[in-house]
């Protein structure tokens, strides 16, 4: 399955609404990738702050677990639709 452009960033989207909801993990978000609570407002549109929702997401497999089991989608999606936004992307060595 392949993710077009606005599917993945719908996808973002309801990642970040899962978010926003983890109280506990909503800070750890907001320290690792710089952004402020006014960041989330403006920028919630964004493919490229998207995307870095996604990334942050896809740092531990629980959260993966915990979103896609809250949202009763398949644990790939959030990579799947990663791939789909600026800078997803695979890098290729060989």
């Amino acid at each position: 399955m392949q993710y077009s452009a606005d599917a993945a960033e719908t996808l973002a989207l309801r990642a970040l609404s899962w978010l926003l909801a983890q109280d506990d993990l909503l800070p750890v978000f907001l320290g690792a990738s710089g952004a402020s609570e006014q960041d989330l407002r403006t920028r919630a549109e964004e493919p490229e702050f998207l995307g870095s929702v996604l990334d942050f997401l896809m740092m531990d497999d629980a959260w993966v677990m915990q979103f896609c089991q809250a949202e009763a989608i398949p644990y790939e999606h959030p990579m799947l639709a990663r791939a789909a936004l600026p800078g997803g992307a695979q890098m290729h060595w060989t």
